[in-house]
């Protein structure tokens, strides 16, 4: 299989000589072409800086980072903007969509940023709309769509350019549990019937059950890892439980 993500022993200190905290301890792990990886902890476990760190936001201390053999931890510049804007794909919890702009045109701004033709774009926005089942909300603004709705768009607006990765920070977090599993059941559909090869951050036991395989992290280092293989979703989802129990108190926050 083909590794989009290689993540080789990275640490993130913040604060100074006085004071100073690991936030992120020695972590390694491969994400292949096509999987759904979940990264699960509790609050302050270095889920959400191990995010921010693969999708540049942030900047390691050591170790290195490569996405399809390009060492991200070295762009700088136009060159990280490029990657940024060609390469990722980012889905948050707030949403992050304009306000000023309709879903039509929240979702079209990254190829128009790109000069694609505005016919190609039309093309591109409408079948990802009908793919994610928002065609009717495309000239609605943000404060006339559902939560659900929203996150659709947003999904649809970071899946448009075709990224090598998408990364999702909490995507169901500001959603009720149907929008959430509507969402979800869309992630798996990108994930499976367009190749989507996403990372998400979650601290919830069902969120991370459509994922493939979940990587628990505890105090900056993997604590766990486990695949999914041939089992369904309840399966899984029951040895996820399994796994936050063994993380004791964490239990708590990581449901």
């Amino acid at each position: 299989m083909e590794k989009i993500l290689e993540v080789k022993n990275i640490e993130k200190y913040y604060g100074n000589k006085s004071s100073l905290t690991k936030a992120i301890d020695g972590i390694s792990f491969d994400i292949e072409k096509g999987e759904f990886v979940a990264i699960m902890g509790s609050s302050g476990s270095g889920k959400t800086t191990l995010l921010n760190l693969v999708s540049t936001i942030d900047k390691v201390t050591s170790g290195h980072i490569l996405v399809e053999c390009l060492d991200i931890t070295k762009l700088k510049g136009e060159e990280l903007n490029k990657f940024r804007r060609e390469q990722l794909g980012f889905i948050f919890q707030d949403f992050n969509l304009l306000d000023t702009l309709t879903a039509y045109e929240n979702i079209a701004l990254s190829l128009a940023i790109l000069n694609m033709p505005y016919k190609e774009i039309d093309e591109k926005v409408r079948k990802v709309a009908k793919e994610l089942n928002i065609l009717g909300v495309l000239e609605k603004y943000p404060y006339e769509m559902s939560g659900g709705e929203k996150q659709r768009v947003a999904s649809a607006r970071a899946v448009i350019t075709n990224p090598k990765l998408i990364l999702a920070d909490e995507p169901t977090g500001a959603l009720d549990s149907k929008s959430s599993k509507m969402l979800l059941e869309k992630f798996n559909y990108l994930n499976n019937d367009l190749g989507a090869t996403i990372l998400m951050v979650t601290h919830d036991a069902f969120t991370a059950s459509y994922a493939s395989r979940v990587i628990f992290i505890k105090d900056g280092k993997i604590f766990k890892e486990i695949n999914r293989g041939d089992d369904n979703r309840k399966e899984f989802f029951d040895k996820i439980i399994d796994v936050v129990t063994l993380l004791g108190g964490d239990l708590n926050d990581a449901l």
